[in-house]
């Protein structure tokens, strides 16, 4: 094992170096490519954690829309409907009933649409 010195600089160095492993070629060896390309992956890691959230509710309103149709009713009259009735339930939990438990998901539709 190389006896490495107790400088701050070469501290800061290395912790960049160690962030790009698995990296390839002289992006996991160069200091200066491998601070380049671990700050992008910086901005892309913040950019992706914001659209994760977009992806995943679109992945849910198009979840709702498909079991909403199998009812006779549209995603945005169910959700107009769910509205109305003062029935509080996110998008994410109403994708999970209509997956999992269809009989759930219906009977939240009917007593959305009858209240209305």
């Amino acid at each position: 094992m190389r006896n490495i010195p107790v400088v701050k600089a070469h501290r800061k160095k290395r912790k960049y170096v160690k962030l790009a492993k698995g990296f390839f070629g002289g992006r996991h060896r160069l200091y200066r490519t491998a601070r380049e390309v671990v700050e992008r992956a910086w901005q892309f890691q913040y950019k992706h954690r914001k659209t994760r959230k977009r992806d995943f509710r679109r992945l849910w309103i198009s979840r709702i829309n498909a079991a909403a149709r199998m009812n006779g009713i549209s995603y945005s009259k169910l959700i107009n409907a769910l509205h109305k009735s003062n029935i509080e339930i996110n998008r994410k939990m109403l994708a999970l009933l209509a997956m999992k438990n269809p009989d759930a998901f219906t009977a939240i539709v009917k007593s959305a649409t009858e209240a209305e």
